[in-house]
């Protein structure tokens, strides 16, 4: 991959960046330029991803944090300002859920527990850097978002929680992309379809991914690289004047 230096001289924070997309888009925006702070909350996985950045001549502060969490997310910032001195990009990826569920047999318990990994923890992180970015009157966030949230898919069970979380998570930097505008802040989702990340080839065999890669006009899913662009185009300066906007990465799933 090529490094044309990008965001050189900046700091970003990517959230649960220690496996799947956000392992990626860490990497890519290290591979960039920028000094990358890797939270996680499972820290050797954090700890490994800051290793690599490191060996491949980038640099990466390791932190755990547990981003559902305001006073975790409290010493997150405290952390990366003290090292980098300012924060100038903050990747929202943390995210997910279990399984599936019809109404009925979701709780109250897991409702909560979705909804606040996949939106609260947005809330929360950009809460925290929005004061400084507002300081210096430049900043982008950047969320990763699901077509979950945009409608269920026919190949594909629709799970309440996440949808709603991810569908809140696309109004909520709609809303903040006009509140910090002003401050020359951008606030903009990436939305990838069914991702080839470690984890969805773990669950998933071969005919239903490619039943599910049949579904699409082009015929294939996406790679966690595809999705680190995205962010990587939105973080850099070429993205100067696109905020409030969702980013389709997802092969075209959006127009069928």
């Amino acid at each position: 991959m090529s490094k044309t230096g990008k965001l050189s001289g900046s700091t970003a924070i990517v959230t649960a960046a220690g496996q799947g997309i956000g392992e990626t888009i860490a990497k890519t925006l290290a591979r960039e330029g920028a000094a990358v702070a890797v939270a996680d909350i499972n820290l050797p996985e954090a700890e490994r991803v800051g290793a690599d950045i490191e060996a491949s001549g980038g640099s990466a502060l390791v932190i755990r944090a547990d981003v559902t969490r305001a006073t975790e997310v409290a010493d997150m910032v405290k952390a990366v300002l003290e090292r980098c001195g300012t924060i100038d990009i903050l990747v929202n990826a943390a995210g997910g859920f279990q399984r599936f569920a019809p109404i009925g047999d979701i709780s109250e318990n897991e409702w909560d527990h979705v909804i606040n990994l996949n939106l609260k923890t947005a809330f929360l992180c950009s809460q925290a850097v929005a004061k400084i970015m507002m300081e210096k009157n430049k900043g982008r966030i950047i969320s990763i978002s699901s077509g979950a949230g945009i409608g269920p898919r026919s190949h594909s069970p629709s799970y309440l929680p996440y949808g709603a979380a991810k569908a809140g998570l696309m109004g909520f930097s709609r809303l903040l992309a006009r509140d910090l505008g002003e401050y020359g802040i951008t606030v903009n989702t990436v939305t990838p379809g069914t991702t080839l990340t470690p984890r969805v080839k773990k669950v998933r065999d071969a005919a239903s991914i490619e039943k599910i890669a049949s579904q699409n006009p082009m015929k294939c899913l996406v790679e966690p690289q595809d999705c680190a662009e995205a962010v990587l185009f939105l973080a850099s300066s070429e993205a100067r004047y696109i905020t409030g906007v969702n980013l389709n990465v997802n092969a075209g799933n959006i127009i069928i």
